[in-house]
């Protein structure tokens, strides 16, 4: 059955994958037929998408991104945020459009994911247009960078204490040529 539950009325199933350049850009879906003649103000695009993500496409993950991703937090995680959800449409000639802001995340070991934002919207259409649903994704120009801060080892630790111990020193010893310098010459 279909969305609404009605198996007299079919629909559409659409999957594959598309390159894209690294620029803002758009797809979009939208009813229409060679062999049937479609009444654009009858079109329904209620939809749902069950896998919407950015990146080389789902292969099997190898035990150490499996291991590396379970241990950020879930509220972190949003790498397709559209994943099994449906989209109902209420009024015909109507269709949703979708906002997608995708960051680049870089994970130690060279694990690159793709965490993405959404935003949704149903927009009306004028009589004369066709409905589609739009997927407007826009990429930033900036990436965040995952790594776990481990512990200083004992050298680094040895030389953050004699930077501070140097650093001390010098900034006391400018103190006192300054003060030695105004009270020296006060009392001639």
């Amino acid at each position: 059955p279909d969305i609404h539950g009605r198996p007299d009325h079919p629909q559409c199933q659409v999957s594959g994958y598309l390159m894209v350049n690294r620029v803002p850009g758009n797809f979009h879906v939208e009813a229409g037929s060679v062999n049937h003649n479609l009444n654009p103000t009858m079109t329904n695009l209620s939809h749902t998408v069950h896998h919407l993500s950015f990146g080389l496409p789902p292969t099997r993950s190898t035990r150490a991104e499996r291991k590396l991703l379970a241990k950020i937090p879930e509220h972190y995680k949003s790498f397709s945020p559209m994943d099994a959800t449906s989209w109902i449409l209420k009024k015909a000639h109507t269709a949703h459009h979708h906002y997608l802001n995708v960051v680049t995340t870089h994970f130690k070991s060279d694990l690159v994911k793709y965490q993405t934002l959404s935003q949704s919207q149903e927009v009306s259409y004028d009589l004369s247009d066709v409905p589609s649903a739009r997927f407007n994704y826009d990429i930033a120009p900036m990436s965040v960078q995952v790594a776990r801060k481990g512990r200083k080892t004992w050298y680094e630790f040895v030389t953050s204490v004699f930077a501070i111990v140097g650093g001390t020193f010098t900034t006391l010893g400018l103190v006192d040529g300054i003060l030695y310098k105004t009270f020296k010459s006060k009392k001639l």
